[in-house]
């Protein structure tokens, strides 16, 4: 009983940590539409100063910094650790659309687009799409406690493992693909390389307007996580009834 209560404690201290974090980053979003996109936010992007743009820029590292230290302080295996990155990231990532809509009315539907991360490169899609991850990722985290909690020897196999990587990379992919391909269009993959952060092709980004997402590529990265949970999850219960 007092182990339930403590894993009781724990998943809400965490749940807790995770909402307020994603306010404190709506609070930040707010102060800079309210600067630079007072009528809305909207693409093509308004030019920034340069040092508020290095600022978010080592924002977005220190969210991760932040999620990381966290998951490391409140799991005691790896798993646990594994599993409370996940679900600290997902609740956080949710959590934040939600703010931005009781806050700002936005997202207007879940197929607005956004700007989701920046490094390497900038990463745009339709609202919809990171919440489609967070939920897996929640589910993944439960199955995943779940399933240390039957005893299983091995949560995640080799198969599970290159699943969830290659699924990851396959998604990142389709964030990416629409802003690399505008970026292509005057660049050779080379040269990109070669120029990536500097002032040219900043300040060229602020002309890119997303095209298209890339669904088919998005569907097949989400549908590889989706296979590493049900053979979690098929491979505790069957620990479960043994």
């Amino acid at each position: 009983m007092k182990t339930n209560n403590t894993n009781t404690i724990t998943i809400l201290t965490v749940s807790f940590f995770a909402v307020a974090m994603a306010f404190l980053e709506t609070t930040v979003v707010i102060y800079l539409r309210k600067l630079y996109y007072p009528e809305g936010f909207a693409f093509p992007l308004k030019s920034m100063d340069f040092f508020v743009g290095k600022v978010e820029f080592f924002r977005e590292l220190a969210t991760l910094v932040m999620i990381f230290s966290v998951s490391i302080l409140t799991g005691k295996t790896r798993i646990q650790k594994f599993a409370a990155f996940i679900y600290v990231f997902a609740v956080w990532d949710i959590f934040y659309y939600i703010f931005l809509y009781v806050t700002l009315a936005w997202p207007s539907s879940l197929l607005t687009w956004d700007i989701l991360f920046l490094i390497p490169v900038m990463w745009t899609g339709p609202v919809i799409a990171p919440v489609i991850n967070s939920l897996m990722m929640i589910v993944l985290a439960a199955i995943l406690l779940k399933a240390e909690k039957t005893g299983l020897h091995k949560i995640l196999l080799k198969r599970d493992w290159w699943l969830l990587i290659i699924g990851s990379v396959i998604i990142i992919v389709s964030y990416t693909e629409d802003f690399i391909a505008f970026l292509l269009n005057d660049y050779v993959p080379a040269e990109l390389l070669n120029v990536l952060y500097s002032p040219e092709v900043i300040y060229k980004s602020l002309s890119y307007v997303p095209n298209s997402f890339a669904w088919i590529i998005f569907v097949i990265g989400a549908g590889m996580h989706f296979a590493a949970i049900i053979d979690i999850y098929f491979r505790s219960i069957r620990k479960k009834l043994n």
